[in-house]
């Protein structure tokens, strides 16, 4: 599944890079979610990305713990567990959308795009799962999951509050957060496994 998403996220990007209308209908604009009531915008946003980029980063990084995601909901959720993924990354667009609705549901000016709070989402559950496993930054420096990801979401609070640059990073933070509690509200026993694997390191 985490293919076919990637698949469909690079052809929606791709056709907003040389289509503005297309590019302007499926933007988030939280302005127009409120006026007209253009919800779809909350998951639209989340297949369109700023440049080539910004594109290859999310999907590169989903295609990385995708994978790791989908096989342990393989073995959580058996049959379904494709759906459930699936489940996960598009509720998680809009969650990940939600705080930024409200704060910006009266401005008309702000757009925001990008699928980067899904991907946070993935990132996330892969560290419940295998909160040791290290990811690597720049390809080098390895660093475990869980202690990457608290610092991750320490940065994305900070950011969010001073609201010094043009990225969604509220996006990344609750993407992340809700990425975590899916799983367990689905799963709340993945959370004693979490446990146990934070006593046995």
């Amino acid at each position: 599944m985490t293919i076919y998403i990637i698949i469909i996220t690079s052809i929606v990007s791709i056709v907003c890079f040389y289509n503005n209308a297309v590019y302007r209908q499926l933007i988030l604009n939280p302005y127009l979610v409120k006026e007209k009531k253009e919800w779809y915008r909350l998951f639209s946003s989340g297949l369109m990305h700023a440049d080539f980029l910004h594109l290859f980063v999310n999907m590169f990084v989903l295609y990385s713990f995708g994978n790791v995601v989908e096989f342990y909901y393989q073995i959580v959720f058996g049959d379904v567990s494709k759906w459930i993924f699936i489940l996960l990354y598009i509720t998680s667009i809009a969650a990940a959308n939600f705080s930024t609705q409200y704060k910006y549901q009266n401005s008309s000016y702000y757009n925001s795009l990008g699928a980067s709070g899904a991907v946070s989402a993935v990132v996330f559950t892969s560290i419940l799962f295998d909160p040791f496993n290290k990811i690597y930054l720049y390809g080098l420096i390895g660093i475990p999951g869980i202690i990457l990801g608290i610092l991750y979401l320490g940065y994305s609070y900070y950011m969010s509050k001073r609201n010094s640059d043009n990225t969604n990073h509220e996006a990344h933070f609750y993407g992340a957060v809700y990425g975590v509690l899916f799983t367990l509200v689905l799963k709340p026993k993945v959370f004693l496994f979490f446990i146990e694997q934070l006593r046995n390191f």
